[in-house]
């Protein structure tokens, strides 16, 4: 058995449930109900060390030697081969269904794993260990003919197979003949054999994956990476409300012994929109169609009140965060927490957020629903709030826990909402509006200017009247704020590099904060200093810098939250959307057409 993880992992999903797999097959990390749930499995925050251990689901190979693992081509299917000493080989097949079904989209809180003799005569054993409470305790068991039941406070999982019980309860080794399969699911009775069901239900997640890939509108450069980036994307968007998680997991540190652990099972509003921003690009629109609703569906329960940064995936708002004494952590370094306090912070960026979502649903001829005037009203409260905390002090899009100020990010997303608003007040013809919206936007681009800009740096700083930089600086032109070729702009970019880049990472800041200094880089940011290079024509070096950051995806394209600058071991939360959305709006800049290819 292993005894230490790795962020070398896979993920599988159908956007009601996710699953992370490791190099051998064992599934170390899995929600159910949903993402936000209390983890089954959870062996990737408590190393497996004896043969009492639980929270986790291996197929094991007696005296392997060796193993292959890779997705389907252009799927959320995940095959890993494992090899003996003695020629044997087995595979393993391991998917969520979707797909299309009954005038509906099937995705049941289940996973597949299906188990295949290919070579010699390999002997396998199964351990299916689940856990509760935060891998406090194992739950009862209870069987029949065909299938285990297990027994937790408030849910119970079945799993069914056409593996003998007995193997599987006692966890006894076999060899493995044919191809075995193991469904495990709700407390249901499976209405067909096993292994026709798992055979039904693969061919059917295949298509979808193919078929939702065959649409999207890709670069020319980089396309397996860029089909990768967006299956992962999908994967982490909460059908059943339209939320867009910011990771599957929790308490990943952002580097080693920092105490940096936090709960990212939660929908970002910030977060949200950048990955269905993306996914738009791609072609992917119903993501965003139906992340817009979670969005107004939060507004309104707002009633009036500030919005907060992070909401749950059901959108209710209290987020309370608490530490499990019962998971030791990512390679034994705790805390691991539950929650996240960041729904008490004032963050005034997300009323940009908000807005810009919602703007896409005005000017897209794509979208089933169109944008009118009863979402241009609701929308217009949230720009009530960006005028009002426009120019006061927040925590920032980097969630400083014990300071405020007025951060030039923050403010520039409130003229972003201003701005948006007066675009789409005169694309619906309400000329009035329009010259509204533009004269706060106007306002506070003024002001910014004048308590951002810092002429000693020839930069925009961090915070009004302030002389430090971060990284969200590096969005001053995508957002539309200034132009690349603005030397105010290309002044900011090569104060922030000066200042943040590390090696080829750039860090979101380099003081201190309420842990300390920063240890590691947050992915974004390279991604946006490559995209900021490009927007001023530095091409060549953009597309070396990316190349560099791409050769750092784990053996599957995926990325976590930060690097480490010196040894670029991954760390952080994973997978982490804000990653995948950087790698592809990078390959989205710096391809060349597809009329120049040929």
């Amino acid at each position: 058995m292993l005894s230490a993880h790795t962020l070398d992992l896979a993920l599988i999903g159908n956007c009601t449930v996710g699953a992370l797999i490791d190099a051998r097959g064992d599934i170390v990390w899995a929600c159910f109900p949903r993402f936000d749930a209390d983890p089954v499995f959870c062996s990737l925050l408590r190393a497996k060390k004896g043969t009492d251990d639980f929270g986790f689901f291996s197929v094991e190979l007696s005296d392997c030697e060796r193993t292959e693992q890779y997705y389907l081509s252009n799927t959320a299917v995940l095959l890993t081969r494992l090899y003996d000493r003695n020629g044997g080989c087995v595979e393993i097949t391991d998917f969520a269904p979707r797909f299309g079904q009954y005038g509906r989209m099937f995705r049941p809180v289940t996973l597949v794993r299906r188990v295949q003799r290919i070579a010699g005569s390999p002997r396998i054993t199964i351990r299916v260990r689940p856990a509760f409470d935060y891998g406090a305790a194992r739950p009862a068991t209870t069987w029949g003919s065909h299938h285990v039941r297990y027994v937790m406070p408030n849910l119970t999982l079945r799993l069914s197979t056409d593996v003998s019980v007995t193997a599987i309860l006692q966890e006894r080794t076999f060899f493995l003949e044919d191809t075995i399969t193991l469904l495990l699911g709700p407390d249901e009775t499976v209405p067909d054999a096993a292994s026709e069901v798992g055979r039904h239900f693969l061919e059917e997640t295949v298509q979808y994956w193919r078929e939702w890939v065959r649409v999207l509108s890709i670069p020319y450069e980089w396309q397996q990476e860029v089909i990768r980036a967006a299956i992962t994307l999908k994967l982490n968007a909460y059908d059943d409300t339209g939320a867009i998680i910011a990771a599957m997991t929790t308490s990943i540190p952002e580097a080693a012994g920092s105490e940096r652990n936090w709960d990212y099972r939660y929908c970002w509003l910030r977060d949200g929109y950048f990955v269905v921003n993306v996914l738009n690009r791609l072609g992917a629109t119903r993501t965003m169609e139906r992340y817009l609703s979670y969005i107004i569906n939060v507004s309104a329960d707002t009633e009036g009140n500030p919005l907060q940064p992070c909401y749950g995936i059901d959108g209710r708002a209290q987020l309370d965060e608490w530490i499990v004494s019962t998971l030791p952590g990512y390679r034994n370094t705790g805390p691991v927490r539950v929650g996240n306090q960041a729904y008490q912070q004032i963050q005034h960026d997300v009323y940009g957020s908000a807005v810009l979502a919602a703007t896409h649903i005005f000017f897209d001829d794509r979208l089933t629903r169109r944008g009118d005037e009863a979402l241009f009203r609701r929308l217009e409260v949230l720009g009530e709030m960006a005028v009002r905390f426009g120019d006061q002090p927040d925590a920032g899009i980097w969630e400083l826990r014990g300071t405020t100020r007025v951060h030039t990010f923050s403010s520039v997303m409130c003229w972003t909402a201003c701005d948006r608003l007066a675009r789409i007040a005169r694309r619906l013809g309400f000329s009035g509006r329009a010259d509204y919206w533009q004269g706060h936007a106007d306002t506070l681009r003024q002001l910014i200017c004048e308590r951002a800009w810092n002429p000693q740096r020839n930069a925009f700083v961090s915070t009004f009247d302030g002389d430090s930089m971060d990284a969200s600086l590096l969005l001053l032109s995508e957002l539309g704020f200034l132009e690349p070729s603005d030397p105010r702009f290309v002044g900011t970019v090569e104060a922030v590099a000066q200042d943040l880049k590390v090696g080829d990472f750039i860090f979101r800041y380099v003081g201190k904060d309420d842990f300390g200094e920063p240890e590691n880089a947050f992915l974004i940011c390279t991604f946006w200093y490559i995209n900021a290079l490009a927007a001023m024509d530095r091409r060549d070096e953009a597309r070396a810098l990316f190349e560099k950051l791409l050769a750092h995806r784990n053996r599957h394209g995926l990325l976590a939250e930060h690097i480490d600058p010196r040894t670029g071991e991954l760390w952080g939360n994973f997978v982490q959307t804000y990653s995948m959305v950087g790698l592809i709006n990078s390959a989205i800049r710096l391809s060349i057409r597809w009329d120049q290819a040929f």
